[in-house]
């Protein structure tokens, strides 16, 4: 055969590999987007109801719920340790050389391991309720019951989460996002009908109803973890035949399995524990250096401390989820490219993934600003604070969700040391200018302080990116420009159409709040649609169907 074509075979080859890697992209971001996105909504909309039968106590409960959360988001995340993530990109590796024995080893001996840390975990947080709650608490003798039930859900957690992993080191997302769903819907069940049992059938304290709520974590976590043991034992043969047909080459002893597991876990624990690390040292600063700027009370602090740490944090969360499931499903397929040394495949999936993240990041951020006045009064109340926040806030999950995603691709190629080092260097910068930040910006400062730290962490990450592995943000900048320019105009379109429907309908109601957030909402969505459609940038989400859209839609 001539060396042409050769050539053009091999060319060939590259062409169907990034195609091949592009679609598995795009195919796992679209599960695990929609599992999160469905998620997060369910997750904030039980709100609506919650905040109605706690009464004019629910600024007091949400700022409760928010401190036993964040204490248990800590602990939650040292419990699975990075072990799901670690054990997805261990897989991902081992499935490459075609060791599917090896990699079903270790996910045997990871539950084990994740089954040990949940029942330490939980033990910790349930003998230690009371020394924790003084620490992170504001010695608030409430936060100790909401710990105590929560230390109930971190039992059973690790395993489900490691399992989930599992699934995603196949490139399996679907069980994952099926199962956060899954999750979600038990745990707002037992939310909702414990927290309408409380308040209004035997009217009792808030407090109790924000314990229930809390220990509806375990409801959720037992019923995700029941579907998740049904898909292993549906896939089971598959599994089977995948590990018979193994190289066999690779003989590892069982205590090298779990080191392995510790080993690769360590740096996915403390970059996993950021954005959390970041709302506990809110959570501890916020009251004192509030109390010796501005002199005011307990009470008047935890409302002001809810509306950021809870209030806006609960939406904001529903779109730096979109980030969250780019960063998960990128890691294995990273490592499949790294393990097979294309770095080709390395920089379009980098450059992919960022373009991915920012497509979907930034309109999303930009219109949850637009409609921020009437969804504020829509979830909470009618409130100038609570707006002004929640529009800060949707800005600063732009930069949030970039660490996110950034963190990710940086241990998708085994670059754990250096993320760990940014992540540190940011979180440096996060606690010089907290003090700054609050003295000048009051309740905005915390997350203002964030958004600079976490900017720092993410600039530095992706510098690292260009200069070890070729990324080319100059490649990217025409496509990122667009998508700041169509997100501009759709925010214009939304806020243009909140202020308007402002004047006919009362800015003031719940119901009459949700006639504008929909009509806003989907008049910004078709704007960005239209453009993305028009420039060929909607065909990185969807394909194909694009070009059928567009038929559709006679869009030139």
């Amino acid at each position: 055969m001539s060396e042409e074509p050769k050539a053009k075979q091999s060319q060939a080859g590259h062409v169907n590999s990034e195609a091949e890697a592009r679609q598995k992209m795009v195919r796992g971001s679209a599960w695990m987007t929609a599992g999160s996105m469905f998620s997060r909504i369910l997750g904030a909309l039980y709100v609506i109801p919650w905040v109605l039968w706690m009464g004019s106590d629910y600024t007091q409960g949400n700022a409760l719920y928010a401190k036993g959360y964040n204490i248990y988001s800590f602990f939650l995340l040292i419990a699975i340790g990075g072990i799901p993530s670690a054990i997805s990109k261990q897989i991902s590796e081992y499935n490459a050389m075609n060791e599917y024995a090896v990699g079903q080893r270790l996910f045997k001996r990871g539950l084990l391991l994740t089954a040990a840390f949940g029942i330490a975990g939980g033990a910790i947080m349930w003998f230690g309720a009371k020394p924790i709650a003084v620490i992170f608490g504001g010695s608030d003798p409430n936060v100790i019951p909401v710990l105590k039930a929560l230390a109930i859900a971190l039992v059973i957690i690790p395993s489900m989460s490691l399992t989930r992993g599992f699934f995603q080191g196949y490139q399996e997302m679907a069980p994952s996002a099926i199962s956060q769903f899954v999750e979600q819907v038990f745990r707002v069940l037992y939310l909702l009908g414990a927290t309408y049992f409380i308040m209004r059938v035997q009217r009792g304290d808030w407090f109790n109803a924000v314990t229930q709520s809390t220990f509806a974590a375990f409801i959720g976590a037992a019923a995700s973890l029941l579907l998740l043991a049904w898909y292993y034992y549906r896939k089971r043969p598959e599994l089977n035949a995948l590990a018979e047909q193994s190289e066999n080459q690779l003989v590892i002893p069982v205590w090298k399995l779990f080191r392995d597991i510790i080993v690769q876990a360590i740096p996915f624990i403390v970059v996993d524990t950021a954005t959390t690390v970041f709302n506990l040292l809110d959570q501890a600063t916020f009251q004192p250096m509030m109390k010796l700027a501005y002199h005011l009370g307990v009470d008047q602090i935890n409302t002001l401390y809810a509306y950021f740490a809870f209030n806006a944090n609960k939406l904001v969360m529903i779109i730096v989820s979109l980030a969250s499931a780019i960063a998960v499903t990128v890691v294995p397929l990273l490592s499949e490219s790294l393990a097979s040394h294309n770095m080709r495949n390395i920089r379009k999936q980098l450059e992919d993934s960022i373009i991915l993240f920012l497509f979907i990041m930034i309109p999303g951020a930009m219109g949850m600003a637009a409609v921020a006045q009437p969804l504020n009064t829509l979830f909470y109340s009618y409130d100038q604070i609570g707006t002004l926040i929640l529009q800060i806030a949707a800005f600063t999950a732009i930069l949030l969700g970039l660490f996110t995603v950034v963190s990710a691709l940086m241990q998708g190629l085994s670059r754990n040391r250096d993320i760990i080092r940014f992540y540190l260097i940011g979180l440096l910068v996060k606690i010089i200018v907290q003090w700054p930040c609050i003295y000048f910006l009051s309740t905005a400062g915390p997350l203002v302080a964030t958004a600079i730290g976490m900017a720092v962490a993410s600039m530095m990450a992706m510098y690292d990116l260009e200069r070890n592995f070729g990324i080319r943000y100059v490649k990217i900048l025409p496509k990122v420009n667009r998508i700041l320019m169509y997100s501009i105009l759709t925010y214009i379109t939304a806020r243009v159409l909140v202020y308007g429907l402002n004047f006919i309908f009362n800015e003031q109601s719940k119901f009459q709040s949700l006639i504008i957030v929909l009509v806003a909402v989907a008049a910004g969505g078709c704007v960005y649609a239209y453009f993305a459609l028009k420039s060929h940038l909607a065909d990185m989400m969807i394909g194909s169907r694009a070009a059928g859209l567009r038929r559709k839609l006679r869009i030139k």
